[in-house]
């Protein structure tokens, strides 16, 4: 925390109270109806809020017990501390009583007084005074009934005097108490005359508890005389003389003639003895400044000073003069009493008074103290509702010298804030203001200076306002404020401490008013003149134009000519509807976040957002506006909208990084959606916790942060780089800002400043917290930020590290890399990593590029050779592609495997600072991979690679990872590989030859062999591995896989040889009818459904098939043992993949999965499956439901599938690898507009930038190949597809079906025409001419 502002201090003269209660400062003041507990001048102990919302009137503390008592109107409450020996210090409620009966009837107007004395002796001072013990349950041992009521009242410290004095009294009234015990306290009074209204009484404080002395009165009056009364005889009628005064006015005065009409105003406080003590110890024991030649005069000028053991007067006039007296020997008999001159100084820093107005000046209470070593600390208490806290040096404070006008005394602390709860806090947009809002109307504006070091929020103005207060804005800089009630709009001046209004206006308008927006300048250099709006439920708005009075900006800004004389005025400029908006729920300005924007003239979707909409639906939308372009109007664009199916939001939040927050109407679910993207980026419920508030801010960098708001605490939320490969969270909580330690009152409101400070609103306080934060106790685990002395982070350094470009030897930035076929720039990466670490030394800083040049990552030609092997791969030269990659770095060493395994090791041994353990394991697992791929290099082709890449890297991490099968993602690269042989042998050997349907599934097989026979045989030895994968030989264990296969009599081999088995009996007999006989499939049907009652699910299925009911297996396998792998395996080896059961399960099962959870990778699987592959190519860049033939809204699909995962930018490198590759890819490649695939690449593009691999990025848009659009058409009437590719001689497959009008033509037509001869049937030798032509020359 940087900055606490406790509560306004109430304007009372018993306001606050200080004291030292068990060797530690506990000082306490009330606010509105709670008290503040502090224990240094910036340490919140507690808050207390009393159960009575009327307001507290005085606060006692005692020195002895540490109890505090405070007081309203007609009760008191004692608060006694505990969990002191706990280091948990707080106070608790002990009891409560209520005073005599004729407080209940007093004027309110009439103070109440309290004071503790010795024995928890307490003293309630009103129309009467009453004293209380208070050890136990409280109990008054004596009663006064007086005849004014008091206005102060004091209890010396041992109980044996009290001093009261009422309202106007010249009289000081001192009751003396004559006995003590449980018989009665018998007590007698003497009058102190003064000249003057008595305005302060005050008691001499013990150098500790328990010590005896003289009691001595101080007492201040309306003459400007501090009086010093201390005892005399006892047996003599008066018992207190005057022993000495103090001029306070004429103190001030000696050295110059005071101007006519100077101010008499004098503040003074006494600095008591133990205070000196401490305070002149301190100053010993710090010695001399260095950088201060002179400084032992001071000092030595304060040693003897503090030799004399006085108490000293501080006299203040608050215009930059102090004055010191000493008083020695105060009301010793023994000694000689002396009153002498300390200091006498004129410094600026004593000029507490500057910048407020002449008159009236506000009433000051002056306490001093001074912690045992520690420095002098002053507390002025202001009465318009502040509490400075000055800390000086004593020896600086009393330096004699003349001419040392600075550094005697410094502002350590403001305490300030509220008298009543926080309701709303609204910043100006460039966070260096804020207003906050109760709910009675009590508005203060804080200034804040960005990155400042003094007090983060200093007081600016404070308003009064009787009026309810709908909405309210800040404009330049929080000089001016506008508030906007039911019915009218006002406008008023903050630049002065006193506020003024400066214009207000009337409206009226249907609906009602749901926020107030700034709409950026018509004309940026004309400051003196803003534009604000307000949109109501029924989707109508105002717009005002606001006339600032003439000012002069910050010092270099141009002053617009001709408005130097202008009068502030508040007017309507136009009326406005918003048709668009939908089922309008609410309204609200957009939080400021990213880089400062540049105010253009242009309407587009780069202007800066000034407004986020929600609908009742859940639709969201952002807005910009712009104002008198062509005439006097306004106009709205919306930038950018989505469907978050989120039904009545509860909070709704919008950034202009076009981020948005929503909350459920439960306020327990959090979602975070990334609009332009149509993302959803995360989602949480907080189960236990209700969400009160959502802000957003950035770091420079433009990463979000989302402070979400609870009752008792904030949690900052940070975006995180997406992570396709780990499926990691894109967004993670970071830090935790609690308040319930400092009071129990829920968070009202909080906000941003425009550096990263967050202010939180709770009660009558303020807190601001800075930036930076203990990594310790940081609730993100993969933080991974080195380590510091004093484990401090600043929240945007950290931020940075979660997000920002990767170092190229990330594991995520290679796999990308992988992906993107690129593999010998992963290559080169690990070559020039191997040369990295094979020099490196412990601390060195390691190149996040090592020294690769940026040319590497995105070069055409590098791209040119990446298509060159990738014709390579589409043809016959299937294990060419890894061959031509064959990566060199400087020295002309290679990579293979043997250097893969050296990288491997040295990577064990050493930890790279940019990594985490985690992530430097991974980058173990890559290495070894890439080294084992390289291996097979000549029989892979480039899908074929990737797949065997990820296979590897999922083998080794299955124990690390929650990840159980292989993706689809990686399921597609194998189903268009063309090494599939490969890729089996590669898989079964992973599992030593015994592969299980469980290893098949984990690895798809069935999902990506292409060829029947394959699957078949895959099939048949799954079923042989199933039944011999125990020592029983169980033949239940493969029958569905053997009836599958319909090897039925295999099957019933099996059962031959399982006399164990109690079921063999029967089964074999049933085994041995004939199936096609309708009777015999009638009771294996039976046998399915008894199983399926007795929930042996695998066992039904097979008897399903063995009845011929391939469709009931089929949804056995996919309802009850919900295996969707198992489902489509079992169809494909039954009837073939051009079944009628497999095309059923693949359109309405497997497609609405897809459409459902958003999966393009399935969605294009599927399509290929069903031999639409134009739909398989568009599956990758269009939502799924989009192309589904019974479509679903997209509220109405499952709200994951719009989770941010089912993006992947692995999706741009398949759609450009099958787009080309068929006649039906060519023509789903046409069907996609170039608007939408322009929008397709940038948005890969963005992802490739939050996932870190920025490179990447700038390499797609770099040398990414839009298809051209054409209008030739075939003879079908529809796009002719080859006229769509660029190179002759590319390999396309022919797969178009044959059109309606080719089919009926003759067939000499279909060939070219009946005037061609046919071609000859002997062999004619070609010319050379065609030969070259065939390849491309």
């Amino acid at each position: 925390m940087k900055a606490l502002l406790p509560g306004k201090p109430e304007s009372r003269l018993q306001a606050l109270a200080t004291g030292c209660w068990d060797s530690r400062r506990v000082t306490a003041y009330i606010t509105g109806n709670a008290f503040s507990i502090l224990g240094d001048a910036d340490s919140l102990l507690q808050t207390v809020y009393d159960d009575d919302e009327e307001l507290l009137e005085a606060i006692a503390l005692d020195e002895a017990s540490g109890k505090i008592a405070v007081c309203t109107h007609h009760a008191v409450r004692i608060y006694r501390p505990f969990g002191r020996e706990e280091d948990a210090l707080r106070w608790a409620l002990q009891s409560s009583f209520t005073v005599g009966q004729d407080r209940v009837t007093a004027d309110r107007s009439t103070s109440i007084c309290l004071s503790w004395g010795a024995e928890e002796e307490l003293l309630v001072a009103h129309s009467s005074l009453e004293l209380y013990q208070t050890s136990s349950s409280p109990e008054c041992c004596w009663r006064k009934k007086l005849a004014n009521p008091v206005r102060l009242a004091s209890l010396s410290y041992d109980s044996a005097y009290i001093a009261s004095l009422g309202q106007y009294d010249r009289m000081v009234k001192v009751w003396r108490r004559l006995s003590y015990g449980a018989d009665g306290v018998v007590i007698d009074f003497i009058y102190l005359p003064h000249p003057q209204v008595v305005t302060g009484i005050q008691w001499r404080r013990p150098h500790y508890i328990d010590q005896t002395i003289d009691n001595v009165l101080y007492t201040f009056c309306a003459d400007n005389i501090l009086r010093i009364w201390t005892g005399s005889d006892s047996h003599g009628q008066q018992h207190l003389q005057l022993w000495g005064k103090v001029d306070l006015a004429a103190s001030i005065q000696g050295r110059a003639i005071p101007p006519a009409g100077a101010s008499s105003l004098r503040w003074a406080f006494i600095i008591h003895g133990r205070d000196l003590s401490a305070a002149t110890e301190e100053a010993v024991q710090r010695g001399v400044s260095p950088t201060d030649e002179d400084g032992s005069v001071a000092l030595e000028h304060l040693i003897a000073v503090a030799n004399r053991s006085p108490e000293v007067c501080v006299v203040l006039d608050g215009h930059g003069h102090m004055s010191a007296w000493a008083l020695e020997n105060v009301g010793c008999k023994t000694q000689k009493s002396n009153i002498f001159n300390v200091a006498h100084v004129m410094s600026p820093e004593f000029d507490f008074l500057k910048g407020l107005p002449a008159s009236p000046a506000p009433h000051v209470e002056a306490y001093s103290y001074c912690n045992a070593g520690g420095q002098l600390q002053i507390l002025l208490h202001f009465f318009d509702g502040r509490i400075q806290v000055y800390q000086s040096s004593i020896a600086c404070l009393f330096d004699p010298r003349p001419n040392k006008n600075m550094g005697r005394i410094g502002l350590r602390q403001l305490w300030t804030g509220h008298s009543a709860p926080i309701r709303k806090i609204v910043r100006n947009y460039s966070g260096r203001a804020i207003v906050s809002r109760t709910e009675n109307g009590e508005c203060v504006v804080w200034n804040h200076e960005l990155d400042g070091v003094k007090t983060l929020l200093s007081r600016q103005v404070v308003i009064q306002h009787t009026q309810h207060i709908h909405r309210m804005c800040l404009l330049r800089k929080g000089r001016f404020v506008v508030f906007l009630h039911h019915d009218s709009i006002s406008l008023w001046d903050c630049r002065q401490p006193t506020p003024s209004l400066l214009a207000e206006g009337k409206y009226d308008i249907p609906g009602k008013p749901l926020c107030l927006l700034i709409l950026p300048r018509h004309k940026v250099e004309d400051y003196t003149t803003a534009h604000i709006a307000t949109i109501t439920s029924e989707k109508q708005g105002i717009v005002w134009e606001v006339k600032f009075p003439f000012y002069t900006p910050n010092e270099g800004a141009s002053v617009p000519k001709g408005n130097k004389h202008q009068k502030a005025a508040i007017t309507e400029y136009v009326r406005f509807g918003l048709e668009d908006a939908g089922d309008l729920a609410y309204v609200l300005p957009v939080d400021p976040a990213g880089s400062t924007p540049v105010v253009s003239g242009f309407l587009d979707v780069f202007t800066r957002d000034i407004a986020i909409s929600y609908t009742h639906s859940g639709r969201v939308e952002f807005w910009t506006a712009r104002v008198g372009h062509k005439d006097k109007g306004v106009e709205w664009l919306s930038t950018c909208s989505m469907e978050t199916g989120v039904c009545d939001p509860a909070l709704v939040s919008g950034s202009t990084m076009k981020k948005a927050a929503l909350v459920d109407s439960t306020r327990s679910s959090l979602t975070i959606w990334g609009v332009r993207g149509e993302q959803l980026e995360y989602t949480q419920d907080f189960e236990n916790g209700t969400i009160k508030d959502l802000d957003w801010t950035s770091t420079p960098d433009s990463q979000s942060i989302l402070a979400v708001g609870f009752p008792h605490r904030v949690l900052l939320i940070s975006q995180m780089r997406f992570d396709y490969l780990n499926k990691g969270p894109a967004w993670a909580p970071i830090r935790e800002i609690s308040i319930r330690d400092y009071t129990p009152h829920p968070i009202g409101d909080s906000t941003w400043l425009g550096d990263g400070h967050l202010v939180i609103g709770a009660g009558n306080q303020v807190f601001a917290y800075d930036r930076q934060f203990d990594v310790s106790n940081a609730l993100v685990t993969s933080l991974r930020l080195p380590h510091r002395k004093d484990a401090k982070w600043d929240i945007f350094e950290a931020v940075q590290r979660l997000n920002g470009p990767l170092p190229v030897f990330h594991p995520q930035f290679l796999s990308q890399c992988i992906l993107a076929g690129k593999i010998a720039l992963v290559h080169s990466i690990l070559l020039a990593l191997h040369k990295t670490l094979k020099y490196w030394i412990e601390g060195e800083v390691i190149d996040d590029y090592l020294g690769l040049a940026m040319g590497d990552f995105y070069s055409s030609d590098h791209v040119r050779c990446s298509m060159q092997a990738h014709q390579v791969s589409s043809g016959n030269g299937a294990g060419d592609y890894l061959s031509r990659r064959m990566s060199y770095d400087d020295n002309g060493e290679t990579f293979d495997e043997e250097v893969a395994v050296i990288i491997a090791e040295k990577l064990t041994q050493v930890a790279i600072p940019q990594l985490s353990g985690h992530e430097q394991i991974q980058l173990v697992d890559i290495v070894e991979c890439v080294g084992l791929v390289e291996k097979q290099r000549r029989s892979l082709d480039e899908n074929g690679a990737r797949f065997m890449l990820f296979f590897r890297q999922h083998a080794l991490r299955k124990g690390r990872a929650n990840e159980i099968y292989m993706s689809w993602r990686e399921i597609n690269w194998a189903y268009h590989s063309e090494s599939q042989d490969v890729l089996l042998d590669f898989v079964s050997r992973q599992h030593h030859g015994k592969l299980l349907w469980e290893d098949a599934r984990e690895s798809g097989i069935f999902m990506w062999l292409t060829d029947s026979a394959a699957v078949r045989a895959q099939f048949e030895t799954i079923a042989r591995n199933e039944y011999t994968k125990s020592d029983i030989k169980n033949p239940v264990d493969c029958s569905l896989f053997y009836l599958a296969l319909k090897k039925k009599t295999v099957l019933q081999g099996l059962w031959r040889m399982a006399s164990w088995n109690r079921e063999q009996g029967a089964t074999q007999r049933f085994l041995a009818n004939n199936f096609d006989d309708p009777k015999w499939r009638t009771a294996a049907l039976k046998n399915a459904y008894a199983l399926m009652s007795k929930r042996r699910f695998e066992y039904a299925a097979a008897f399903f098939l063995l009845a011929d009911h391939l469709s009931d297996a089929v949804n056995v396998c996919l309802n009850q043992i919900k295996d969707l792998q198992l489902a489509i395996a079992v169809a494909r080896v039954h009837e073939g993949d051009n079944g009628p059961v497999l095309r059923k399960l693949l359109e309405e099962e497997v497609l609405t999965i897809a459409a459902q959870e958003g999966n393009r990778w399935l969605a294009s699987w599927c399509f290929w499956m069903l031999h639409r592959r134009d739909m398989a190519v568009r599956a990758l860049i269009t939502p799924v439901y989009t192309l589904l033939e019974t479509p679903g809204s997209p509220t109405a699909v499952d709200i994951k599938s719009k989770l941010f995962l089912t993006d992947d930018p692995a999706l741009v490198i398949l759609y450009s690898q099958l787009r080309h590759k068929t006649l039906q890819t060519l023509r789903g490649a046409s069907k996609v507009t170039p608007k939408v695939e322009w929008e397709f690449v940038l948005h890969n593009a963005r992802l490739y930038d939050r996932m870190g691999c920025d490179l990447l990025g700038l390499d797609l848009v770099r040398n990414w190949n839009f298809f051209q659009p054409t209008t030739t058409t075939n003879m079908g009437g529809g796009i002719d597809p080859l006229k769509l590719l660029k190179r002759r001689g590319s390999m396309v497959v022919a797969d178009l079906p044959v059109s309606p009008v080719l089919a009926q033509m003759p067939s000499e037509m279909k060939s070219g025409g009946h005037l061609k001869q046919p071609p000859p049937t002997v062999f004619e030798e070609p010319d050379s001419n065609s030969l070259l032509d065939s390849f491309g020359f």
